[in-house]
Formats: structure tokens, sequence, C-alpha cells
């Protein structure tokens, strides 16, 4: 697999695209190939129901992941309220951990200024 390398940043927000038949279609079949279960609450062994569908790269960072299937993970409110701040939209500590895995897994180097821009302020 080719390296990616994510050092620009493309400050985009389309809530069209997330309301799109081709949106809902998506995320119809993430919540579907993850089982409808949190992906993450099942890495820690437990089997909760999800209802919700995150794009791990920021969809307002990195809009040409918007529809792209690896950057999507099924999760709960509770674990998608964990994952980023629901204000600024900016991931938190375990939204940052999770794009950082995602990142090694599919062979993309993230430069540290990306990793400052979508960090949440700790409150």
């Amino acid at each position: 697999m080719r390296e990616q390398n994510y050092s620009g940043i493309h400050m985009k927000s389309n809530h069209d695209d997330i309301r799109s038949v081709r949106w809902l279609k998506l995320r119809e079949s993430i919540l579907r190939r993850d089982g409808y279960l949190d992906q993450e609450a099942k890495r820690y062994g437990k089997r909760i129901e999800a209802d919700h569908v995150h794009h791990i790269f920021p969809r307002e960072y990195f809009p040409e992941l918007t529809f792209t299937p690896w950057n999507l993970i099924s999760v709960s409110r509770s674990t998608h309220n964990k994952l980023h701040d629901r204000d600024s939209h900016k991931l938190t500590a375990a939204g940052i951990e999770l794009m950082q895995r995602t990142a090694r897994k599919n062979n993309i180097d993230l430069a540290p200024e990306i990793l400052e821009l979508v960090r949440a302020e700790r409150k």
C-alpha cells in the first residue's frame, strides 16, 4: 500500500454530504459491516449496540475521506461523545488515539501539525 502524507489541511464542513442518499446507504453498510456493535467497546470485550457512524479522520478537515469505508467506524452515542467535543468537533485524546491507530493500519504518515489542528482543547 502506498504511504500517504497528510500535511495539508482542507477546511470544509458540508452537512449536505451526510444528509445525502449516498451517505445514508454508506452509513447503513458500515453499521451492517460492524454487526451494529460499538467497535471501540468491542475492543474491550463489551457488546454495546452502535447507533452512530464516526469519521475517524474528521470530515471537516479531511473531506476527501467522507465516504471512505476505512475512515468510518460504528459506535454508540456514548462512545461518539468520548471521541470528539460535540461543540468544536475537535478530537479528544481518545479520538486522536483512534486516528493514530487507523493511520498506522493504513500506512498514513500524520504530520504533527495535523494532530494539533484536530485536537480538542482540554477543559
